[in-house]
């Protein structure tokens, strides 16, 4: 089951531990979360530096590597859109993100992992600064999605990790310790 920016029943992503990754929510110190995000970046940054077959996808349906590397680089972009208008507007609206429309435009099959791991590490690098920046009141500000599900900065900070720390179980099969 991967957990992704619109799916729709996410609540328990932030209230448990997955049986799949490992992530445990209720762990996540969230003064934390700047630097656990730097963290993910970094190790994306390596597994895109891997051997050729992140190319290669495990099976049609599942992306490689390096289209995850893609996907990872545009969560970083989204959330980080989504964050500063939770920060700077009273409950904004979130638009609909089809990844997987994402993935087809943007041809993420085709794109250099190495120029995508410069990327994701840029990007990632303004969000983990805004989640750093975050204090006080600011954690209870809100925003929804499309679909209707509420946020607030802080279960919107522990929805991101998560899917961030399951996307790297996705493409090495090694659960969060």
């Amino acid at each position: 089951m991967t957990i992704t920016p619109d799916t729709k029943d996410w609540t328990w992503v932030i209230e448990r531990r997955c049986p799949e990754c490992g992530f445990d929510p209720l762990t996540i110190d969230r003064t934390q979360v700047g630097r656990l995000v730097a963290q993910n970046a970094a190790t994306w940054a390596d597994l895109l530096r891997g051997a050729a077959e992140i190319r290669r996808r495990p099976k049609p349906d599942v992306w490689s590597t390096a289209e995850y590397g893609c996907h990872v680089r545009d969560v970083y972009r989204l959330f980080l859109e989504r964050l500063d208008l939770m920060l700077t507007e009273d409950a904004p609206r979130f638009a609909n993100w089809d990844q997987d429309e994402t993935a087809i435009a943007n041809r993420y099959s085709e794109q250099d992992p190495a120029t995508v791991a410069a990327e994701l590490v840029a990007a990632a690098a303004p969000l983990a600064d805004r989640f750093n920046g975050v204090s006080g009141a600011e954690w209870d500000r809100t925003g929804n999605r499309s679909d209707g599900s509420h946020f607030t900065v802080d279960t919107f900070a522990r929805y991101l990790l998560h899917d961030l720390v399951h996307h790297v179980y996705d493409v090495t099969g090694t659960p969060a310790r």
